[in-house]
């Protein structure tokens, strides 16, 4: 399982306000969420995104409320992985619940830039920058997580 695509950077404490603004927390429409994913951080963020991009971000990327919305606007977005330096906790189960492939990473956050032509091997947890040609390690994830994650999420998982 692999993810391939443009990156979109961001800094710390990217909160689940500006992944998704609370004004459109009114809907279950997962393309209406998409429709306005970081718009508040990136207002050119829904008309530069394609399928498979990744978002990099650094330190408590996710902080803030415990929605689902957030992740959920990121992966019907098209975005194919989240990197960063960290995670706030409840966004790390939240998109692993929904089936959002999310990779910390330190130096690979600090170091890849917007624009950047990124491939993450989820099996191995190698995150390799054509653009730079610097290949990063993340801790790849279990086996069962990344069951969840090819499943498109827990509940997917668990029904057969």
């Amino acid at each position: 399982m692999n993810a391939h695509g443009i990156v979109h950077k961001y800094g710390d404490n990217v909160d689940t306000d500006v992944i998704i603004p609370a004004r459109y927390l009114n809907t279950a429409s997962h393309q209406e969420l998409a429709a306005h994913c970081m718009e508040d951080i990136d207002k050119e963020f829904v008309s530069r995104v394609k399928p498979g991009d990744l978002i990099v971000a650094e330190k408590n990327f996710g902080c803030g409320s415990s929605r689902e919305h957030a992740p959920i606007a990121i992966k019907a977005s098209g975005v194919s992985c989240v990197i960063a330096s960290t995670f706030a906790r409840i966004f790390y189960r939240n998109a692993i619940n929904i089936g959002l492939p999310i990779l910390e990473c330190d130096e690979a956050a600090r170091e890849i830039q917007s624009g950047d032509d990124v491939e993450v091997d989820f099996d191995t947890g190698v995150i390799t920058n054509h653009t730079s040609g610097k290949t990063y390690q993340a801790q790849p994830f279990p086996p069962f997580i990344q069951n969840i994650i090819r499943k498109g999420g827990l509940l997917n998982s668990i029904q057969e």
